[in-house]
């Protein structure tokens, strides 16, 4: 008890130790501060060296590095999914290979450039979903693709269901990854790429064919709309001739025989609308939509390494002194 009464009503004690310590700490932060000074001032020349040697060899090595990345928006007409995943993985195994005989037979003008060739679906669910085929009406919900997503998701995850292969190769648009060292160009690269993914005969006949089709209808259509606006200018006509008569009539069977046939050529004319739009997509079998090419790829210490490799090499540097110190300090020690 008297122990603790005299501990207890000696404050002054307690806190002069623990100033003491915050002393020595602040005390030993500036020794090793001084010591850190003396080391770098006994080796300052090779410090120098060290990080001389890093900024050259970090240049040549950024520049070794340069690489540069194209991206390409695509969609793939006719079911030819399959076809232009197939074509995009040969592309890349040539690329890997080494093989600028064959890159050079698809008109690729400097093959040493190209690195990787990769690509993945854009996913669009609802686009999925709501994907109409040419011969269903403009902005129909195509029924089986939204029966299967439904089924799917019931038996897992639906983020899951939305990323997996089997469902993701069947969206409509697709991003084709290009990475090269230095810059390519439209003319040198890209446009012999996509030349060379649309050499498919099968599906140039379906194209071909679609196309025709599409042409034909569209023709037809035209046809029907003139003929329903000369309907429709004889209705005007008589009716501005029976206002001129003071003989107006209205008989509601033909009124709703008009509406039907104006009705109708509305419908004609948003048919001829998405009939001009499936003109322009179905231009090609792999169709280009968009082209991002030649931004740099920075991950990781690209483009730093002019920084990165000098302070390396003097960390590196630190731990080799530091390991020889202990050794020695080690063999003194078994030598007493």
């Amino acid at each position: 008890m008297s122990q603790v009464s005299k501990n207890s009503g000696d404050p002054e004690i307690d806190l002069s130790v623990i100033s003491k310590k915050i002393g020595d700490f602040f005390s030993s932060i500036a020794t090793a501060a001084f010591e850190a000074i003396l080391f770098v001032k006994r080796n300052l020349i090779i410090f120098s060296f060290l990080v001389l040697a890093g900024v050259v060899i970090g240049f040549f090595l950024d520049k070794s590095e340069d690489r540069f990345n194209t991206n390409i928006i695509v969609g793939s007409n006719f079911g030819s999914t399959e076809y232009l995943y197939g074509k995009v993985e040969l592309l890349n195994s040539k690329i890997k290979d080494g093989d600028t005989t064959f890159l050079k037979s698809i008109g690729v003008k400097h093959p040493k450039k190209l690195r990787i060739i990769e690509i993945e679906p854009i996913v669009d669910i609802y686009n999925f979903v709501n994907n109409s085929s040419p011969n269903m009406p403009s902005g129909a919900q195509n029924t089986q693709n939204f029966e299967l997503v439904k089924l799917l998701s019931e038996s897992s995850d639906i983020n899951k269901v939305i990323k997996e292969e089997t469902t993701s190769k069947n969206y409509t648009k697709h991003m084709i990854h290009v990475e090269s060292k230095g810059m390519i160009s439209n003319s040198d690269s890209v446009d012999p790429i996509l030349k060379y993914l649309n050499e498919n005969s099968y599906y140039n006949a379906i194209q071909a064919s679609l196309v025709n089709n599409i042409s034909k209808k569209m023709v037809e259509n035209e046809g029907i709309i003139r003929q329903i606006n000369a309907l429709l200018d004889q209705f005007s006509h008589e009716a501005a001739n029976n206002q001129r008569n003071d003989k107006l009539v209205y008989y509601n069977n033909e009124n709703n025989q008009i509406n039907d046939i104006i009705n109708t050529k509305n419908g004609l004319i948003a048919e001829l609308g998405n009939q001009r739009i499936q003109l322009i997509n179905f231009d090609k079998t792999i169709k280009d939509y968009s082209r991002i090419i030649n931004f740099r790829k920075k991950q990781g210490t690209f483009g730093k390494m002019k920084v990165v490799l000098p302070i390396l090499l003097m960390i590196l540097f630190i731990l080799f002194v530091r390991i020889k110190r202990f050794y020695r300090y080690q063999m003194r020690k078994r030598t007493t």
